[in-house]
């Protein structure tokens, strides 16, 4: 299981992560909202063990991420926002570097490779270099990157992010099957069709702090909205015009 307790990240005068809380099971997903600024990226890169939260923890399978990041690591596929690819490899090269950095054997990386390869499209971009190209092109290398040693957890900064219809039916797919698998998954996306139907959990977050956390329709039905977007929409507003009325009496 991963469990984010109260993790708080500053930097310099700029408060990203204020308190952020929840838990994922093994075969559960959940989703991260946001509007642009929210703290989801920051929220994700703590939980990875890329920064070090100020406060709070994150334990992975009770292994605490920023006393132990590398054992954490292990369990952990991460997908970041960025992609973060080495533009003078392949599509393969690229993938079989993060492989033997997880100790992967040389015919299981070939094998996984391959597989992961068919499940992704990718049979005409594995041998190219990755310079120039596409963002879907370059998610599906980095999604298969985080895949490669068949992790327990994954943690996706929008996984269908400038992918064709028919890669992000594939890519919705694939978190399906890993999910049957008992894959746990922690995904941000701006897409609330994908949220309301691949995510157990959704937990809404608005300046750096979670706004609502339940089912999608638990969200739907505490906020009186009509739908998941509603929903969102709405705690937005909530945030906006408690910050309006905040900055009133502050004046005065």
């Amino acid at each position: 299981m991963i469990s984010v307790k109260n993790i708080a990240k500053r930097f310099g005068q700029q408060r990203a992560v204020v308190d952020v809380s929840f838990e994922v099971k093994p075969g559960e997903i959940l989703g991260l909202l946001g509007p642009n600024g929210a703290g989801k990226t920051s929220s994700l890169r703590t939980i990875s063990g890329l920064i070090s939260p100020d406060n709070g923890s994150v334990h992975v399978d009770n292994i605490d991420v920023s006393k132990h990041p590398l054992l954490a690591q292990n369990k952990l596929g991460v997908l970041p926002d960025n992609c973060g690819l080495y533009t003078r490899l392949t599509a393969a090269e690229n993938i079989r570097y993060f492989a033997e950095l997880y100790g992967m054997k040389k015919a299981a990386i070939q094998q996984r490779i391959q597989a992961l390869s068919e499940q992704l499209d990718m049979g005409s971009i594995l041998d190219r270099q990755t310079q120039g190209f596409s963002q879907g092109e370059r998610m599906k290398v980095a999604l298969a990157r985080a895949l490669v040693h068949s992790p327990p957890y994954l943690i996706l900064d929008e996984p269908t992010n400038g992918l064709d219809v028919l890669t992000t039916r594939a890519v919705r797919a694939l978190l399906q099957d890993l999910k049957q698998q008992g894959v746990g998954l922690i995904f941000s996306s701006h897409l609330m069709y994908e949220v309301n139907h691949l995510c157990d959990q959704v937990a809404i977050m608005i300046k750096g702090q979670i706004a609502a956390k339940g089912t999608p329709q638990e969200i739907v039905q505490q906020s009186q909205q009509p739908d998941l977007e509603s929903a969102f929409a709405y705690h937005c507003e909530q945030s906006q015009q408690e910050s309006q009325k905040s900055s009133k009496e502050n004046a005065k």
